[in-house]
């Protein structure tokens, strides 16, 4: 096996289409195959845990939906390609060599679904919309496969009711344009565009199964972030065929492997279809919900039951706490006016509380002035105490200096005297 190149983006990949464990050979097709049903059917599990509905009853379509689907897949195929099987009717069985079509697929699981649902009583379209979720990631998955096996790839004339658009030069289309070598290419057309190169021939191809699995992936994702507006069971199941018809619709106008019958793409057709039923059936729906709302569609799942039944009993929380603050308003105000009645009817109560917080305040002053007057008084003992050492002071002067004047006229006297006698 050659290198699968990507000569715009600038690398190639190195894969073989099987891988030998023993004497057993593995394609990686059918691993692929084996890895979509299995996270599909997780995905689906999931899912309806999650809505409430009984896990094991998916468990148990789940058998029954993987035969349905590839007996489904396979049937479709060799009927629209007859002319490789009728001459070798065991080829019809080897499933490793790829030959698989998706649509056959989904009307085998399908038609088991409507069986099933009938013996298990389930309701088929809310069945519906929790299995497309699975069928949906499987796909995506499972569309891989045809990477390994080098086919469902497509050419850059886009085909559409016998009319052929150029895309070869178109930015994505250019850019993520694939190569593989002749002689591993699953489909040999002279409609498919070849390159050479260092002496080894490739088919230059559009790679359609990766475009139709990264849109997959998308719609996965609206199908998800939408699942909660539905309205009637069928609702999710309807959104897919929309958005699936619309995607493989696209994609068919390239594939270089068109199933047709008379000159007409079925696939294309089939995605037609699709779109416009689900488009039919989501709009008189919902027409008819708008103009009765009374009219119910759709059962609650257990998280929008959970959700109801949480704001029900946020509301009930609010008109409680709302009750509780009237209630609690009521009581003050009830008070306020049994304060004012006492107050009016019992005035002692208030003239005793006012008394005393007067008495209070009145001792407080009353100390406060006792210890001023008793700094007060203390100043002035020390002033009069002062004043008196000074008068003391002042009369012991004064007597020492009315002594000395009595001694001095005393003598002045006495010498008078004297004189007087002598004369």
């Amino acid at each position: 096996m050659g290198a699968i190149r990507f000569p715009n983006l600038g690398f190639e990949v190195f894969v073989e289409k099987n891988f030998s464990i023993g004497n057993f050979e593995i394609a990686f097709y059918g691993i692929t195959m084996a890895l979509s049903m299995i996270f599909g059917a997780i995905i689906a599990y999931y899912e309806a845990k999650k809505t409430g509905q009984k896990v094991d009853d998916y468990i148990d379509y789940t058998l029954f939906g993987i035969i349905g689907g590839i007996i489904g897949a396979r049937l479709y195929y060799v009927a629209f390609q007859w002319d490789e099987y009728k001459d070798n009717l065991k080829e019809i069985f080897n499933l490793r060599a790829g030959g698989m079509a998706f649509y056959g697929s989904a009307i085998g699981a399908i038609l088991v679904a409507i069986i099933f649902c009938k013996i298990k009583k389930m309701k088929f379209w809310k069945f519906t919309d929790t299995a497309v979720f699975g069928l949906l990631l499987g796909q995506i998955i499972g569309r891989w496969g045809n990477f390994f096996n080098r086919e469902a790839y497509g050419t850059f004339k886009y085909t559409v009711l016998s009319k052929s658009i150029d895309f070869s030069n178109v930015g994505i289309f250019k850019k993520f344009a694939m190569e593989i070598p002749l002689e591993d290419a699953a489909i040999v057309k002279n409609t498919i565009e070849r390159v050479t190169e260092k002496g080894i021939t490739y088919v230059h191809v559009v790679p359609t199964f990766l475009f139709e699995s990264v849109l997959n992936l998308v719609l996965l994702l609206i199908l998800t972030f939408t699942k909660k507006k539905k309205k009637f069971n069928g609702e999710i199941f309807c959104r897919y065929l929309m958005g699936y018809g619309l995607i493989r619709f696209f994609i068919e106008g390239f594939r270089a492997d068109q199933l047709t019958f008379h000159g007409i793409a079925v696939s294309q057709a089939l995605s037609l279809a699709m779109f416009v039923v689900g488009l039919v059936v989501t709009l008189v729906l919902r027409i008819k919900l708008h103009k009765a709302p009374y009219l119910v569609y759709c059962d609650k799942s257990a998280g929008a039951k959970a959700e109801e039944a949480g704001a029900e009993k946020t509301e009930e929380a609010d008109t409680a706490e709302k009750t509780e603050e009237a209630d609690a308003a009521e009581k003050t105000e009830e008070a306020d006016v049994a304060e004012n009645a006492d107050a009016v009817t019992e005035p002692a109560t208030g003239e005793t509380d006012t008394e005393a917080a007067v008495e209070e305040v009145t001792e407080e002053v009353v100390e406060e002035a006792t210890e001023a007057a008793t700094e007060e008084k203390t100043v002035a003992q020390m002033l009069a105490e002062e004043v008196a050492d000074k008068t003391e002071e002042t009369v012991e002067e004064a007597t020492e200096t009315a002594e000395e004047t009595v001694g001095e006229v005393t003598e002045t006297v006495e010498e008078a005297a004297a004189d007087t006698t002598e004369e």
